[in-house]
């Protein structure tokens, strides 16, 4: 292993100055890590701080930037146009330049918004500010806030457009991983993706070394500690519909409108959303936003595209293998030699305990057994085939009734890629392609 910059009295002056990030005892169930790092960065955040809202064009360029109190603005005031004219609603992430250290039992997940030594640089990339919509005439994927016909969301039943389980602007489900990635590819490059693994990782270590939480469902609190810290989670999400209910009203269909936490600009927080009375009963969901990523968990399922599990029988293997490709260019529903394996997984469901890690900060779990409140706090799904090995994909980020199992690293591992259903859908992301060298 090599230098440990994150501790000790022999540390570089230099990297000191410009990092930050949170260190746990993976030993210790308490989902509060310690602040590392130099102190003014963790109450400045460099890179968090330049997350923001823009409409990308096709081509991966900004058009604009929106207004960072009223998303429904451009930045310099005007009205923006979110229904697809202009291009899509995203938010963009900035480079981090990323260490995750392992030290006995201590781990460590730090950041900087320069290269430093011994450090991994993320490269910069856009994620949709709400879950995917799809052009129904086209089956192109798209991030709007349009409740035109042809971007019906859920299922697309247009039996329910005059109803209070309407899916005009909602997003779409249905769809299986392997259609989510080629309705991303018709916006016109390998660029365009579902929601992407490395995109979901990305966002979960920034809001965690922000917050220094690793429960994402800990009550929301805008006031900041007595240091000038971030405190709190996202609050309990859209999560908390009884299953039942959810069923009897639209069917498991999605119901928070795109476009719902315009409001919130580029800040973080929670917008509430009253049910229709169509539910059955009364209840306000509060929906969350981190930093302009409206639903990072709950509402629906996630398919997420760039990560694979093999999952093999007790007598085939005895192993449940977790795969991440990072080239797009080769992103497939089926394991190829652009897929490294990056650890195995827990053979049994159960809260996660322990993350994977290692040296590209994986967020799926390496052991179970933890609690609502304790350790990461999220679930992991899964189940193992009776012989053989199977293909899965990975959802996000859990559901409208998973309550405490739904969080930013519940990971869902029993669906091949080709699965559909009405609580499942994505994201739009664009990861630009570097050219060869």
């Amino acid at each position: 292993m090599g230098l440990l910059i994150g501790v000790g009295n022999t540390k570089p002056t230099f990297a000191y100055d410009y990092y930050y990030g949170i260190e746990w005892d993976k030993t210790v169930s308490n989902p509060i890590p310690t602040r590392v790092g130099k102190d003014e960065l963790h109450k400045s955040l460099p890179v968090q701080s330049l997350m923001r809202r823009c409409v990308l064009r096709d081509n991966g360029t900004v058009n604009y930037y929106l207004h960072a109190n009223d998303s429904s603005k451009r930045d310099n005031g005007a009205a923006a146009n979110l229904k697809g004219a202009d291009g899509q609603f995203m938010v963009e992430l900035p480079d981090a330049y990323m260490r995750f250290e392992m030290d006995g039992n201590k781990c460590r997940a730090l950041m900087s918004d320069r290269p430093l030594p011994g450090f991994i640089k993320w490269r910069k990339d856009y994620v949709s500010a709400d879950e995917a919509c799809v052009q129904r005439s086209t089956t192109t994927l798209c991030a709007v806030v349009n409740n035109d016909a042809d971007y019906r969301g859920g299922t697309n039943n247009a039996a329910y457009d005059t109803t209070d389980h309407t899916l005009l602007g909602r997003p779409a489900t249905g769809i299986s991983l392997t259609n989510f990635r080629a309705y991303a590819r018709k916006r016109g490059s390998v660029s365009w993706n579902c929601n992407l693994y490395q995109t979901h990782r990305k966002l979960w270590w920034f809001f965690a070394i922000e917050y220094c939480n690793f429960n994402s469902q800990a009550a929301f609190n805008a006031a900041l500690t007595a240091d000038g810290f971030h405190q709190g989670g996202l609050g309990a999400g859209v999560t908390t519909l009884a299953s039942g209910a959810w069923n009897t009203w639209n069917a498991y269909n999605p119901f928070i409108p795109c476009g719902h936490t315009l409001s919130l600009g580029n800040h973080t927080g929670v917008v509430p959303y009253e049910m229709p009375a169509g539910y059955g009963s009364a209840l306000t969901v509060d929906v969350p936003s981190y930093r302009g990523v409206t639903n990072p968990f709950g509402h629906i399922w996630k398919w997420t595209d760039g990560c694979l599990c093999n999952i093999q029988s007790d007598a085939d293997g005895g192993l449940s293998e977790f795969y991440v490709c990072d080239n797009p260019e080769s992103f497939a529903s089926t394991i190829g030699s652009d897929y490294q394996l990056r650890g195995n997984l827990p053979r049994k469901e159960g809260y996660v305990k322990a993350l994977i890690l290692g040296e590209h900060g994986e967020i799926m779990p390496l052991e179970v057994g933890a609690g609502t409140t304790t350790y990461f706090c999220d679930y992991f799904y899964t189940n193992i085939p009776a012989s053989g090995s199977s293909t899965r994909g990975v959802l996000f980020g859990g559901y409208a009734s998973a309550g405490a199992n739904a969080g930013f690293v519940s990971a869902y591992t029993n669906d091949a890629p080709s699965s559909t259903n009405a609580l499942i859908g994505s994201r739009l992301c664009f990861y630009p392609i570097e050219a060869a060298a």
